[in-house]
């Protein structure tokens, strides 16, 4: 068996698992021996049901039986119910609101159950709301032995549980894994950490680590081999960010004149004086923008902190910038927003900014291009006729491609092979997912020189991440809030005191303010495959550990949720039937959203109904409130996001989290929010308490759970990023590590780093 053969050349395979095992992007032999576990079960971890007492949390091991549905007889609260047994007793499990567990869960099953013992009259010792996990993860069959009275030398023994999908289950992938390692292929295996780095951290050896990650005979073994790997994801990505500065910085790019009294005026021109925070990183870019090497920086602000104000004041510094050996023309600007609607924020704002100066400013997005300023421009019987004019696409790439226009706003379209800029000083991208070198080139000519690079994040994010993801880039922080902002007053709403929220809701809407309201669906038929996965806190993972195989199940749960569609009606006819009430979500055409957003800052809507499509960037300033239905269901730094929509004047502004919280870790988490107003303290937080689910998830930062665990630890990703600097500065083409070289080429393919 070599690890580069297929996995179907030496076990069976059904479709089923060949289509599952793809869909896990595991093809070889290799691959499968590095799907790591994201946890373990551990004998010890098991309770008896007859050593049980009210008030502990507790993990029991069982036999489901008595599963049923039910209404509560006087509150008529849906419900399921269920009997756990082991050998020493039994015990009641009910779960409120949540019926439909009792019929995902098959009769006689064996299951793991986990949650907090209580004690009632009405049915002595239950298990309420408990996490539950089906026998199919179950990755060998301990039952009799776990249940033996007999004194167990396992006892600190881990069972591995990986990351599985419909048709493959962790029990499988175990037995298989361990196969690959008895047919001792793996000594085969080449170690690529250099050696002084796995001595200096006392890191165990590829081999041992292998064994220890899928094997473990005792804790100590997987959290040692877990070091290992955490170390090195870190660490491969960090070499990969050094490597890519160095090349980068080997190119030259445009070095601007900076006239100080000319910015000050373009400052001026603002209705506000700039913070400590915006002055201060204005300067730092300056700076960097007086260098013939291209600028690489990542300005980080929390939400509201003005980051479009930096980033209009930059863009006029380097267009007052003639490209080389010219006396004529301006260097060109290209802003990537990402989405649609930001991207015509975008420009109606740089029009406001810009147009004192006479500078052209294109729009180019999938829905069509756009020019300021139009030649139709002016004003009619009293009112002023758009600036702007709509232009075919042709036309405004052969403006951009000959320099006519200098500022260029859009995107994704942006970075098409039929945009060509004539000279590109300044690159700015307003998004969260990375913007890799290749990226950033594909908007310079190719003789040309490289352009200056700006990314501007749209959510705070734990410094951990920055360093590691962005570690290729320069780090501003902007803290600060312009002067006159008041903190949003945050509070969770429990359902009994929904009608008394609606009540303040109505005050503002009748003093002329603006709401919105934020549900996890679009419409209650749309179920998507990662319908249960992508809504549940990571807190509450009880629906996550189901395959998405019962539909009738599936609609259950999405009926249980609050619906854009559904919620819109529902507030119209029940609560707030005098006022305008309208929807919008990712579903809708980018006309449609772009007309329902300028209907709403025109103040022709008074509440907008939405799902989270409005957290990044949408500025409307008379939205003083924001209604977050299901906010159990948000990372702290998204309904940070969110709240930060009704932050954006001088009023006072709410933000009302209307939450099902079941458990104690849950409703700290949201009680983090009502207390806290950094973002970037609650980043913090979120990667404590949820890992990646604040971040986006693997898909978008390319780093797996296990990456994400490192994440936590500081110490970790300094030591790892001080190595890879080490090794890039003295030997970039990584010629003396041939072995290291080799893996951080494969893994820059498989991570898809750009």
């Amino acid at each position: 068996m070599k690890l580069e053969d297929k996995i179907e050349n030496h076990f069976r395979l059904d479709q089923d698992q060949k289509k599952a095992l793809n869909k896990l992007r595991l093809i070889t032999v290799k691959d499968l021996l590095f799907h790591f576990p994201n946890r373990y079960n551990y004998i010890s971890d098991i309770k008896y049901i007859n050593t049980l007492s009210s008030g502990e949390q507790v993990t029991i091991l069982g036999t489901i039986s008595n599963l049923q549905t039910k209404k509560g007889f006087k509150s008529k609260i849906p419900m399921g119910q269920a009997t756990l047994s082991d050998i020493t007793g039994k015990i009641n499990i009910i779960w409120f609101h949540q019926p439909y567990l009792a019929k995902m869960i098959k009769e006689g099953s064996t299951v793991k159950v986990s949650g907090k013992i209580t004690n009632s009259d009405k049915y002595g010792l239950t298990l309420m709301n408990p996490e539950i996990d089906k026998d199919s993860i179950l990755p060998i069959d301990l039952h009799d032995s776990l249940f033996s009275k007999e004194n167990k030398k396992e006892e600190e023994l881990g069972f591995p549980i990986y990351p599985e999908t419909k048709g493959i289950t962790s029990k499988w992938i175990y037995h298989t894994i361990k196969k690959i390692i008895k047919d001792e292929e793996i000594k085969n295996i080449k170690e690529y950490l250099p050696l002084y780095i796995i001595n200096s951290y006392k890191l165990p050896s590829l081999h041992t680590a292998l064994i220890w990650i899928h094997t473990p005979k005792k804790k100590e073994h997987a959290e040692i081999a877990r070091k290992r790997f955490a170390f090195e994801e870190v660490f491969f990505i960090q070499l990969a960010r050094q490597k890519e500065k160095k090349e980068y910085n080997k190119m030259f790019s445009y070095k601007l004149k900076i006239e100080k009294e000319d910015i000050k005026d373009f400052i001026d021109r603002f209705p506000f004086s700039p913070t400590n925070s915006q002055t201060k990183a204005i300067n730092t870019i300056l700076e960097d923008l007086k260098k013939d090497k291209p600028m690489g920086r990542l300005l980080e602000g929390d939400v509201g902190s003005g980051k479009t104000f930096v980033a209009a004041t930059i863009t006029y510094a380097v267009i007052k910038n003639r490209p080389m050996g010219q006396s004529f023309g301006n260097l060109q600007v290209a802003y990537m927003a990402p989405t649609e609607v930001l991207a015509v924020q975008l420009y109606e704002n740089f029009i406001k900014y810009f147009e004192h100066t006479g500078i052209s400013i294109g729009l180019i997005t999938s829905s069509g291009c756009r020019k300021f300023p139009s030649k139709t421009a002016g004003w009619k019987n009293g009112e002023q006729i758009k600036t702007w004019t709509n232009i075919s696409k042709n036309q405004l790439l052969k403006w951009i491609k000959n320099g006519e226009i200098p500022i260029v706003i859009g995107t994704h379209s942006l970075i098409s092979k039929s945009v060509e800029f004539e000279d590109l000083g300044l690159v700015i991208i307003d998004e969260q997912h990375r913007f890799g070198t290749n990226q950033r080139m594909k908007l310079a000519k190719k003789e040309g020189h490289a352009p200056h690079y700006l990314s501007m994040s749209a959510t705070p994010i734990p410094r951990t991440l920055a360093l590691t993801i962005y570690g290729d880039l320069d780090l501003s922080i902007m803290d600060e809030m312009p002067k006159g902002r008041k903190s949003v007053i945050t509070e969770i709403i429990p359902e009994n005191k929904r009608s008394i929220a609606y009540e303040n809701i109505r005050k503002e809407l009748e003093a002329g303010r603006q709401v919105y309201v934020i549900c996890p669906k679009i419409e209650e038929t749309e179920i998507g495959d990662n319908t249960i996965e992508g809504l549940v806190s990571s807190t509450e993972r009880t629906l996550s550990k189901f395959s998405a195989e019962n539909l009738r199940a599936r609609e259950s749960i999405i009926s249980d949720l609050k619906t854009v569609t559904s919620e819109a009606k529902r507030l119209k006819k029940d609560i707030f039937q005098t006022y305008n009430i309208d929807i919008m979500h990712s579903k809708m055409s980018s006309q449609k959203k772009e007309k329902v957003m300028k209907d709403f800052e025109d103040k022709k809507i008074d509440i907008l109904v939405s799902t989270s499509v409005i957290e990044v960037g949408v500025n409307i300033p008379n939205a003083t409130i924001i209604v977050i239905e299901g906010a159990e269901r948000f990372g702290l730094a998204q309904l940070h996001q969110l709240r930060g929509r009704v932050m954006r004047s001088t009023h006072q502004s709410y933000c009302y989290l209307f939450a099902d919280a079941k458990t104690d870790k849950t409703i700290d988490r949201l009680k983090a929010l009502t207390k806290a107003s950094n973002g970037f303290e609650l980043a913090e937080l979120d990667l404590s308490l949820r890992g990646a689910g604040l971040l986006g998830g693997d898909k978008q930062w390319g780093i797996t759970d296990l990456g994400m665990e490192a994440l936590k630890n500081i110490k970790m990703v300094e030591a790892a990023r001080s190595e890879a600097i080490k090794i890039i500065e003295s030997d970039n083409e990584l010629s003396s590590y041939s072995t290291l070289s080799e893996t951080l080429k494969q893994k820059n393919l498989k991570l898809h780093f750009e």
